[in-house]
């Protein structure tokens, strides 16, 4: 890709941090309740985990950072996921006890609803038009 004239060369994202207060559990919502597949899990030196998940289809990975005293767990993400029927991933989220809003339907928008993970961490969910 030429350079723009920016100060810097970035060419994507790969990984986005949400803080977990527990690595185990967390990796089990994201894997279990989410679908993820666990791309990576590395012991750092201070003995937590570096964990990656996200879909199997590819795209950027979410790290489930261990919360310490500057990062805190229970917070608004940013991330929108998508999916191909909202409705339906709605539904079963409620069935597994996620904590979830009701699907927005504004017009010109794609169906979309938010919900929050074992820690109370914000997603969104997207139906991909």
């Amino acid at each position: 890709m030429p350079h723009t004239g920016s100060i810097t060369r970035i060419t994507g994202v790969r990984t986005i941090g949400v803080p977990v207060r527990d690595q185990d559990k967390a990796l089990e919502f994201y894997t279990t309740v989410l679908g993820f597949s666990k791309r990576l899990d590395v012991v750092t030196p201070g003995g937590t985990h570096w964990i990656e998940v996200g879909p199997a289809s590819g795209g950027p990975s979410i790290a489930l950072v261990q919360e310490h005293d500057l990062v805190l767990a229970g917070v608004e993400t940013g991330i929108r996921l998508t999916t191909a029927d909202a409705d339906a991933d709605h539904a079963a989220m409620l069935a597994h006890g996620v904590d979830a809003s009701e699907v927005l339907r504004w017009p010109g928008v794609p169906p979309m609803f938010s919900f929050r993970d074992q820690d109370g961490n914000g997603l969104e969910l997207v139906q991909q038009t």
